[in-house]
């Protein structure tokens, strides 16, 4: 495979937890418009898809049928994306729910949240001790690497500790999810603070949510970091424009990549840049 320095992972999220129909009308809630979605995105040059699913009356879940059928979907085209399933796509679940499509489905990526937090000032987004370990031990098991979502900078501490622990395996991989009601706000400073802390040897990307999305995504690319676009983090395409389609920011990246001289790492160069198996 060619040089990878040059080469930025693109994640798309399409979906996230949040957002409506009524927010937006464009936003995939059910398997065939996520799956539908997905493929767009692959074919304009998205790397990896973080997925989340919403039950029958597009409210937050962790249906594994719905996880079930949108992966299948997906798998079933000639679309080779990276998957990344999250393992928090609804709150105050036993943690076996949690982990349940991972064992079935067996993704390559899937979210680890690093920590407990207040989630947007009304809840509690709980990763206890013997979640995060009981996590690790499960994508060990059957082969998934964990993405570690640090929303502040403890998180990061956490990390060092179950890699210590051997519940996380080096090399990591780490996601900074920037302005969260409850976390860091989505400033470069704490974009910088961030990077510094890391451990040796890791890769790692960084998002900011809502107004916070370009300013991290140019300066995640500045640092050398990867980055994530989509309806999860943002639904406006600039101010007081809703996107047309996830395919929109996925475009405007590839195209901001290209003008530092870099380009979009395809999935089969994703997964050499995580040290993932390569798919045949």
């Amino acid at each position: 495979m060619s040089d990878l320095s040059s080469k930025v992972i693109l994640t798309v999220a399409p979906t996230g937890a949040w957002p409506s129909k009524e927010d937006t009308p464009h936003v995939p809630l059910q398997p065939g418009e996520i799956a539908e979605e997905v493929y767009a995105c692959w074919k304009a040059g998205a790397s990896i898809a973080h997925i989340h699913v919403r039950d029958d009356n597009n409210k937050s879940s962790m249906s594994f049928e719905k996880f079930t059928e949108t992966v299948n979907l997906i798998r079933a085209t000639d679309c080779d994306i990276v998957l990344n399933l999250t393992t928090s796509g609804q709150l105050g679940l036993a943690d076996e729910d949690r982990m349940r499509h991972l064992i079935a489905l067996k993704p390559e990526l899937a979210s680890y949240d690093c920590g407990s937090m207040n989630w947007l000032h009304t809840s509690v987004f709980e990763n206890s001790p013997r979640f995060l370990e009981k996590l690790g031990t499960c994508m060990q098991e059957n082969g998934v690497k964990p993405e570690i979502e640090i929303f502040d900078a403890g998180m990061i501490s956490n990390a060092v500790h179950y890699l210590k622990k051997g519940f996380l395996k080096a090399p990591l991989h780490f996601q900074f999810v920037l302005g969260a009601a409850g976390g860091m706000d989505a400033t470069v400073e704490n974009l910088v603070f961030l990077k510094s802390l890391l451990p040796a040897g890791c890769t790692w990307g960084a998002l900011g949510i809502g107004k916070g999305h370009l300013p991290i995504m140019y300066a995640a690319l500045a640092l050398g970091g990867h980055v994530r676009v989509g309806m999860e983090d943002n639904i406006l395409y600039s101010k007081g424009v809703l996107a047309r389609s996830n395919v929109e920011f996925v475009d405007r990246t590839r195209r901001i990549v290209a003008e530092l001289n870099k380009e979009i790492a395809t999935p089969a160069e994703a997964r050499a840049i995580l040290g993932l198996p390569a798919k045949a």
